[in-house]
């Protein structure tokens, strides 16, 4: 075989043992994890000033989400790591708020993720109100 075949049988392989992690991966993770792939690169087009102060908190904010989701899938109690995900979440809402308002990311940025975390709550907030009937 020569290199370009080898190439592309690595990345077939890299893209099956992806697919199968990811359909082991509850739906909230992997959300959370697209979302930071995504996020992390905006932060980096963040100015100067911005990106060590707003952009550094809200990449740590959505990587203690993230720690918390992976918490409440391997814990017994699972309401406790939601309940501290949701929080955590609405800051990181905020700060991308402010980092829009104060003109850090772009119109369409700022759409795209308000748009993802919002759909990451819904997605928390199902999870807390399922454990929440199982517990009753």
């Amino acid at each position: 075989m020569c290199g370009p075949q080898i190439k592309f049988l690595y990345i077939m392989y890299v893209y099956r043992v992806r697919k199968s992690v990811m359909e082991q991966t509850p739906k909230a993770i992997s959300d959370c994890h697209a979302l930071l792939e995504w996020l992390i690169p905006q932060r980096d087009k963040f100015p100067r000033p911005r990106r060590y102060t707003l952009g550094e908190r809200i990449e740590s904010g959505m990587l203690v989400v993230l720690e918390n989701l992976i918490e409440a899938v391997y814990s017994r109690s699972k309401t406790e790591p939601l309940e501290q995900a949701n929080p955590k979440l609405n800051v990181v809402v905020h700060l991308w708020r402010l980092s829009f308002r104060l003109r850090a990311i772009s119109p369409k940025g700022y759409e795209h993720g308000a748009r993802l975390l919002r759909d990451l709550g819904r997605q928390i907030g199902g999870c807390f109100r399922q454990q929440a009937r199982k517990r009753q």
